[in-house]
């Protein structure tokens, strides 16, 4: 890490100057407000226009992320990174090598967290060393989460209540790093956006929203798979469900922006434990994330084909090679150490009699030396890949620009606590090695690993990304090829120490889930 000290750095925008610090060998900007704060008559409204200011204005200290349970790194109890939660979020970071009008590519990164928590701001995905290695702009925006930025009101009055309020603000921070980032030293013409977990859904969403096709150029949706969408019958139900729970009816929802930000908070935290998810499919109950209202995110992002308006803009496409080992990680670990038996009754939650033996089976050919619960976590992790792929076929099939896949397959040896077990690569295990951040976080066990293998890996995911936000191809010096994905042959980059490119990998997992659901 650099010890240079840090100085003053000034740039323009279009409603005033802002005043942020050269340290590290780049230039910072943090809590840039992007919009106006959606407080008070704002709540549940569309992000509005910002109000110039005269003066400078300092953009030196990240602002609050959107309301939520605090992180780690969130307010008086966090480690100081940024203040606490706050409706007041509609603020944007930029980490830029110059603001010298020179146009480099830019990395517009959405945040994860399944739509209910997360920051721009976060550790792991400092946009620092991105920066300074590649000669690119990372862009990370806070916005509107959960309830507060998905409670669907608009079938249930007839005041002006937009659909999807959090993927509008997403929208806004994208507009205005199109109309702002050529005076940050980024190129308007070369936006990547990018994002996992749940914001790989919400660049998903971007790739599917009318609005944003002007804005970017190019899409990674990593650890995501969203191929279908919440419905518009499903928000609303939701909404109906949120007033029950508040003792308020249709008739009451102008009260609904004077109840505070807690209640509301609590309210959606209550709903958790009942298994709601953002990402719940469209027959059920959705929780509080994106969903097909017809007119801001107008289809299913990848069920019903590639948005057409999305046809020029090339899209990588993957996931952690142990996803749900992260799922796991923070409950009892007696999985960890299951037996055929205990592989059995956990795989008995979601399948029955035959099917138990037939998706056992099919893993166990697959990968021969796996214990039980290095199967279980495979069988688990699947779903997600699957779907990947279902999206790299549909962007094949769309026969206009290319995808690209891969997997994050790099083994951290790193114990589960209390465990024999390693983590593998889970969730999210992806995030500081693709910011080139190996160098953060060190006290979670997550990211503690220092050997040389993952410091490779991580060199050769951040030069690819970066090469790809540079030219629409993974195309990286000193690194090998890196083939568009076909039908045929189905190239897979896989990414470790050593990174090389796969042919259908798992072939024989792919072919058991296309025989058992070929119109899911």
């Amino acid at each position: 890490m650099s010890t240079l000290a840090a100085s003053s750095v000034e740039a323009a925008t279009r409603h005033g100057r802002v005043r942020g610090s050269r340290s590290d060998g780049i230039a910072k900007f943090l809590g840039v407000p992007y919009a106006k704060p959606p407080l008070g008559a704002l709540r549940f409204k569309a992000p509005q226009a910002l109000d110039g200011w005269d003066g400078v204005r300092d953009a030196v200290a990240f602002a609050s992320p959107a309301m939520q349970i605090p992180g780690a790194e969130m307010g008086p109890a966090g480690n100081g990174r940024m203040p606490a939660p706050s409706e007041d979020c509609l603020y944007l970071n930029i980490w830029t090598p110059a603001a010298d009008g020179k146009r480099r590519p830019v990395m517009f990164y959405n945040h994860g967290g399944g739509y209910m928590i997360g920051s721009g701001a976060a550790t792991g995905q400092d946009g620092t060393n991105l920066a300074r290695l590649y000669d690119v702009v990372v862009v990370q925006s806070n916005h509107r989460l959960g309830l507060l930025g998905y409670l669907f009101l608009g079938d249930l009055t007839d005041g002006d209540y937009p659909a999807n309020q959090g993927m509008l603000d997403i929208l806004a921070a994208l507009r205005w790093t199109s109309e702002n980032i050529e005076n940050f030293g980024g190129d308007p013409d070369n936006i990547m956006v990018w994002g996992e977990s749940g914001g790989g859904a919400k660049t998903a969403a971007i790739y599917t929203m009318p609005d944003a096709s002007n804005l970017f150029h190019k899409a990674s949706i990593e650890s995501a798979a969203p191929i279908r969408f919440p419905t518009r019958e499903g928000a609303t139900a939701r909404a109906r469900r949120t007033l029950e729970l508040l003792g308020l009816g249709t008739g009451d929802i102008a009260k609904l922006h004077d109840i505070p930000a807690e209640t509301l908070l609590d309210v959606q935290a209550r709903e958790v434990p009942r298994g709601v998810a953002p990402w719940a499919e469209p027959e059920g109950m959705p929780g509080f994330g994106a969903f097909v209202d017809g007119t801001i995110i107008p289809q299913h992002p990848f069920a019903d084909g590639v948005a057409p308006f999305s046809s020029d803009k090339p899209l990588m496409c993957g996931t952690c090679r142990d996803e749900s080992v992260f799922f796991h990680l923070f409950g009892p670990p007696d999985v960890f150490g299951i037996d055929e038996a205990g592989l059995r009754s956990r795989l008995s939650e979601s399948y029955a009699g035959r099917d138990i033996d037939e998706v056992i089976a099919t893993f166990r050919a697959s990968r021969p030396d796996a214990s039980p619960a290095a199967l279980y976590f495979a069988i688990t992790t699947s779903p997600i890949w699957r779907d990947s792929i279902r999206i790299a076929e549909a962007k094949v099939r769309q026969g206009a620009a290319p995808v690209y896949m891969y997997q994050l397959a790099y083994q951290s040896p790193t114990l589960v606590p209390g465990t024999t077990f390693p983590i593998g690569s889970p969730h999210a295990a992806d995030i500081n090695i693709k910011f080139a951040n190996t160098d953060k976080n060190l006290a979670s066990f997550l990211y503690a690993d220092q050997s040389p293998g993952r410091l490779r890996t991580s060199l050769a995911m951040s030069a690819y990304w970066a090469a790809f936000a540079r030219h629409g191809r993974p195309e990286a010096t000193g690194l090998p090829p890196w083939p568009a994905y076909t039908l045929k042959a189905r190239p897979t980059m896989w990414l470790d120490a050593e990174p090389r490119v796969v042919l259908d990998l798992d072939r024989q997992e792919r072919l058991f889930w296309q025989d058992r659901h070929p119109n899911a």
